[in-house]
This record gives C-alpha cells, structure tokens and sequence, in this order.
C-alpha cells in the first residue's frame, strides 16, 4: 500500500454491500474465521534442534554412534524435523480461536492462554518422542538391511558380476 494514500476504512461487515468477496467472508468471520497458534522463527528453529537432540541421545543409549552408519545424520536430521513438525500441527489443531472469541478477549485471558499453549506444547513434545522411542526398535534392523544391500553392491562392483 503506497504510503501517501490513507488506509480504507473496513466496512461495517453486516451492513456492507454483498456483491465484494471482502464483505461476504467478513459476513461469515464468526463461522469461518479461524485464528490459529503457530511457532515460528527462533521457537520453531528451537524445537527442531531439541529433537535432533533427543534422536542423538536416544540412539546413544541404544549404543547406535554416527560412526556406525552413514545415514545415521539424515536420520536424526528427518525424524527431528518430522517429530518438530508433529508437535507445530499438534499446536495448530489444538489452539484455534474464531475471530469472535478473539476479540472478546482482554487482560487475564492473555496470560491464561499463554499458560494453555505452554501445556499443549509440552503434551505434544511428550507425545512425539514417547512416539520415537516406541518405534526404535525396528532402526538396528533398517540398518542392518541397508548395510547388507551395500555389501551386496560392493561385492558386485567388485567382482563385476552378482554375488
């Protein structure tokens, strides 16, 4: 918008004319209106590390270290991004406000919802890595196979012919 120019005034939703696509969604904001709590920058950036971090860790207690395999940093990299991504849609689905319950909001709600999201971010942090360390079990033996399927390669680049 060009700053020499004031900004329009928003018209008052339920008098305006009907024929703007403007009018007719603010005629139905208190139904189709939805706020929604999402993590951005730092915060987001912040997730994804603690659980590349937790991934690390819990493959360190299994005795699984990067020397080990060479997809082992795309691993922690995927699942940790996959694990910051669950808990970001978690947030998203859980905290979602319609415009009129926004507005009536003032103060004390503020600092009550503050705490809402607090909880809901921890419940789903919870959730994503009792959800990894459930499923890693199975990892020693994708990592088994795919140590195997190269062998298999080698062996064959090698000899020129299959094993």
């Amino acid at each position: 918008m060009p700053e020499d120019r004031p900004p329009r005034a928003l018209p008052d939703a339920l008098h305006a004319p009907p024929g703007g696509p403007a009018a007719e969604i603010m005629r139905r904001a208190d139904r189709d209106i939805v706020l929604v709590v999402k993590l951005l920058g730092e915060s987001r950036h912040l997730l994804q590390q603690h659980f590349q971090d937790f991934v690390r860790d819990e493959l360190a207690t299994r005795g699984i270290a990067f020397g080990d395999h060479p997809l082992l940093l795309p691993f922690i990299e995927t699942h940790g991004s996959e694990l910051a991504e669950f808990v970001i849609s978690g947030i998203a689905l859980h905290h979602q406000f319609r415009l009129s319950a926004f507005e009536a909001m003032g103060g004390d709600p503020h600092r009550l919802l503050r705490v809402d999201v607090w909880n809901t971010l921890q419940s789903y942090i919870d959730k994503a890595e009792a959800h990894f360390v459930s499923d890693i079990g199975g990892l020693r033996q994708i990592l088994q196979a795919v140590d195997e399927a190269r062998d298999l390669r080698v062996d064959r680049d090698e000899d020129g012919r299959e094993p």
